[in-house]
Parts: C-alpha cells; structure tokens; sequence
C-alpha cells in the first residue's frame, strides 16, 4: 500500500507504522534464529555448507520481502557471494556492495558507448547520465568507510536516486521518443541502478535506524532520539540561525560587514583584482580544499555560466550585495540542452557558501525551463541573495542546503529538485508568466518514500510581483505541484499574499502523486493562507500539531534538534 511518507495523521497512524516495522523485524528475527540454530546444529555434526547458506538465503528473501524492489533485491542479492556469510545487520552493506557493483557496471557500459555514433541531442543527454553514474559512485562511497555504515547514507543514498532519475529527465527534456536505443540502453541501466539503491535505502532504514520498542534495539551504532530518525546526527543550530554544520568561522563570515580584506581572490571587471572574469577565478582554486577559499567579486554584470565541480569544496563566493554583483546567463532547453545544463550557477561542490549577489537567468517565460542557480552541495547555505529567473529558477538539485533572506523570482515551478532543503526568512515572488499559463512556485522531485528530501519553506513572505499584481486576478498562483509521486513540501508559519489561489496546490497530471505526496501547512498567515477551500487531495494535511511542523524546521529536517529564527520566534525542541 502506498502512502505519503513521512506524513501523519496523529498518533494512529504513527502506531501502525511503528507496528509495521515491528512485524518486519520480528519475522526477520526469527528467520534469522531459525537458521542460527540450524546453522550450530550442522556445525555439530561435522557441519554442511548447504544448511548454512539455505538458511543464510531464508534470511536474505525475508529481509528483501521489506524493499520496496523485493525480486530485484533478491535476484541481486543471489549473484552476490557475500550474502551467504553476511550476519543480519550486515545485509545493509551486501546492499551497497551490490549497488556499488551495478553503477560502476553503468558508467563503464556507458562509456563503452560510441558517442561519434550519436546524433546531437543523444549525445547530450547521453553526456548527464555519463557524469551522473560517475555522481552515483561517489555518494556510495561515502555511505560505507573502514567496514562500517556512515550514518549521513540516506543523504547520499536519496542524491544517488536523484542522480538517476535526472539522467532519464535528460532524455525527456529533448524529446527523445521512449523507443530511441541511445534513451533505452540508459534507461535500463538508471532504471535497475535505481530499484537496488532504493532497496539499500529500505535496508538501511529497516535495521539501521533505532526503533521505537522498549528496547530500543539499533542494530548498528548510531545516536538516538526521541523520534527515532537519523535527522538528530546532523547537529544543533547556532543560537543566530545558522546550521551548526557552517563553523564559527563561516558563520563570521556570514554575518560579516566587509569580506573583501578576507579574500584569497578578487574578481573586477576593471582590473583592479585577480581576476576579470569568475570563471577563472574558480579555475585557480584549490582543489578538495578542507578549509574556506574565499572569491571576492566586487560590483559589476558578469555574463557567465558557471561550472563549480565537485572537486572545488568549500568554496565561498562574495559580492558587493543583491543586484550589485550580478551573474547573468540565458540558456534554455531551448538551446538543445537539458534542464540540468541550462544553470548560470551549477554548483556540485560540497560545503559551497554564497552571499550578497545575484543570480539569473533572463531567458524569458517563452524559453520554458532556464535554471538560475543549480545547487547539489552538501551542507550548502546561500546568504542574502537574490535568484531571479522564470520557470525552474532556483534547482535545489540534491543533499542537505539551507537558505537565508534571499529573494527567488519566478513563474513556473521555480523552487524545484530533490534537496533536503529549508528557505527561511526569505522573499518569494510570482512573475508574470506567459499567457494561459499558471504560476507554480514549487514542483518537489522525491520519487521513493524513503527520501529524506522535501522542501520546507520556513517564515518566508510569499508575494506577487508589482507585473502580476496588475493581473493577478486573471492569473491563477499556486503553491506547488507534484513532480514526482512523493513529492514532499511544506509551508510553515509564512506570509501567504492574495495572489494565491485558494485551493492552495495544483495537479501535475491528473491523479497523478495526489495519495503519495506529502504537502502541508502550519500556521502561515496573509489573505492566501485560508486552508478552507484548500485541495482534500490524501496527501495535503493542514498541519495542527507542532510535532509536526518541528520536522521540517532547520533544526530537524537539516541540522539537528533545535531552531531558532531570527525573527524572535524562538524555540529550542519544538515550534513556538
């Protein structure tokens, strides 16, 4: 049965969760003691390696009976040695492995492909799923180091998801038919890549994760908490806001007056620093850095676009403040390039940092998808400044990413990806869009129920554009719309202005996601936040609890366990 994931409706629904899980683990357990037993017995006398491994393969088919992929799991599970010596709490990690084996099998097929052989938009979309696979291997690595579980995996296992189902996009945004071999050969390789991720992510959260019985049994060693997720491993918030994964040292830095003197480069269109352009400024950084670099770039409209690598970590971009340092590009898919590509700003490197500039994207409403800034950095923060494009402006692509007092311009879909992601503070604006078209401010991209993903916009003034405010009558705004089938979002304790329409949130096809989707509201305020009209879609919930909404704030959904926003709303474990 499907359901919306991490939405409840009160306690009952949360027991018979609980009690799920219980069933699952008792029934595994027992499997598992069966053929310890069993095992002893044979040993005893002189000992089969058959009684061993049937029973070892009676324990896999039970714990693979729990993923949301059961026959893939246990059909990669069989060719796959390791499972037959593999205890229980080790079956995690014969997941990886096997996902492990399968991205590696995807990138090398794909690079075994002929790409002189490919027309122009094959290649294109064939060039993503080429650096997407090589993203998978990555996050997989991270999941699994020195023999044991990372407890950040369902962050990177979520990314790792994200990562295929953007290499299938690719082919969709160029309208590559479902029958061109180039689209088919990749899909079914994202597409069995994807089944055994996700089923390490159900393997993970199934005997990973502390459970909620007396016991409080973890199979695994890792912090527990009252809820008992992984959310409370990420940290506290500093007593100002700010993730308390951004050091005291960053978190200065954000507060900062003046950073140029901080600087270790210095982009001017004038040739009064390091640099002319950005570009070759983020050229000549250090590479898998552990401590901050700082570019400076001082005022100035620099028509760029911007590739930050996954190599450049811990990068910090400065600017003289919003719509003084602006970074300007215009590419569309209607350049022949996929939504992923079409990023003034893309930015894959961890613990990326920017504030006081502008980014946009002045493609135009006619131009369909124009990315302004991609982000897909882990424990990433964006700081006072301003993402202004039309539909798909800000790609809040993957991982864990925090932003503050910023100001996000659009039409369509314009706050979209699979982050973890929580806006706070911030300015949201509807543009006019093109005729008969709808504004939708976000389209949320989880596709499987075990993503930690969602996006949470937190205390932020939602409004309308003086251009759509004189037509706002004739136009309909909405407060997002499901991309995909789980598609999580949350609005709480927000100014919602008159431009939104009273049934809140907007179909995507039909119905489409509206059971398994997750979409709430707690507490916004304004002439827009009236839930009576409201969608009575199975996944909408107007959220009473604050139990709730607590999940969604920067202290649970991102960092840790508190939260505090400087609008003196101040609160330690729970929402005021």
């Amino acid at each position: 049965m499907k359901s919306g994931g991490q939405c409840f409706d009160g306690e009952k629904a949360k027991k018979s969760k609980s009690r799920g899980v219980a069933i699952a683990m008792m029934s595994i357990l027992v499997v598992f003691a069966i053929g310890f037993v069993a095992v002893e017995a044979s040993e005893g006398s002189n000992g089969n390696d058959s009684h061993h491994h049937h029973h070892a393969w009676t324990m896999v088919k039970s714990a693979c009976s729990n993923t949301r992929y059961p026959k893939r799991c246990v059909s990669s599970m069989a060719s796959y040695p390791a499972y037959q010596t593999a205890k229980l709490d080790d079956l995690t990690k014969v997941a990886l492995q096997v996902s492990m084996r399968r991205a590696k099998k995807a990138h090398n097929f794909a690079l075994s492909l002929q790409k002189n052989l490919m027309k122009k938009r094959e290649r294109v979309a064939w060039r993503d799923c080429l650096e997407l696979f090589e993203d998978t291997i990555d996050h997989l690595k991270v999941c699994s180091s020195n023999g044991s579980l990372s407890t950040d995996s369902p962050v990177w296992l979520s990314a790792a998801l994200t990562n295929q189902e953007t290499c299938l996009n690719g082919f969709r945004d160029l309208n590559l038919s479902a029958t061109n071999p180039i689209r088919a050969l990749m899909s079914s390789r994202a597409v069995n890549l994807s089944e055994l991720v996700s089923n390490s992510l159900s393997m993970y959260k199934l005997f990973t994760l502390p459970t909620k019985n007396g016991n409080n049994r973890r199979l695994l060693s890792v912090n527990s908490n009252e809820d008992g997720d992984f959310n409370s491993h990420y940290g506290r918030v500093s007593e100002n806001g700010f993730p308390q994964w951004l050091s005291a040292g960053d978190r200065r830095l954000l507060r900062a007056s003046s950073l140029a003197r901080h600087a270790n480069a210095v982009v001017a269109q004038d040739g009064s620093g390091n640099y002319r352009t950005i570009a070759q400024a983020i050229k000549a950084a250090p590479l898998k850095s552990r401590k901050r670099y700082i570019i400076y770039i001082k005022a100035g409209t620099y028509k760029e676009n911007i590739d930050i690598a996954k190599k450049i970590t811990n990068l910090m971009l400065v600017g003289d403040g919003k719509d003084k340092t602006v970074v300007t590009g215009s590419k569309s898919v209607q350049d022949g390039v996929t939504t992923f590509r079409t990023a003034t700003v893309a930015v894959s490197g961890n613990g990326f940092i920017a504030r006081d500039m502008t980014f946009e994207n002045t493609a135009g409403p006619q131009k369909h998808q124009a990315v302004a800034l991609r982000v897909g950095s882990d424990r990433s923060a964006v700081y006072q400044c301003s993402i202004k494009g039309y539909q798909d402006t800000l790609y809040v692509y993957s991982l864990r990413q925090f932003y503050r007092e910023v100001d996000i311009y659009g039409t369509v879909d314009f706050i979209f990806g699979n982050a973890a992601v929580v806006i706070q503070n911030s300015r949201i604006i509807a543009r006019r869009p093109m005729i008969n078209q709808k504004n939708t401010i976000t389209a949320q991209g989880r596709t499987d129920p075990n993503e930690h993903t969602g996006i949470s916009i937190h205390n932020c003034r939602v409004s309308a554009s003086s251009s759509l405010q004189r037509v706002k009558g004739s136009i309909k705004t909405y407060l997002g719309r499901p991309w995909k089938e789980y598609s999580r979002t949350l609005f709480i304790q927000s100014t919602l202005d008159d431009h939104i329409d009273p049934a809140g949130w907007l179909e995507w096809d039909g119905n489409f996601a509206l059971s398994t989707l997750c979409y709430g509201e707690y507490m916004n305020r304004g002439w827009g936040a009236g839930t009576s009209k409201r969608v009575n879609w199975p996944g909408f919930h107007v959220i009473t609890s604050p139990r709730e909404a607590y999940k969604f704030t920067v202290g649970k959904f991102i960092s840790g366990r508190s939260w505090i926003p400087a609008t003196g709303l101040a609160f330690t474990l729970g929402l005021n």
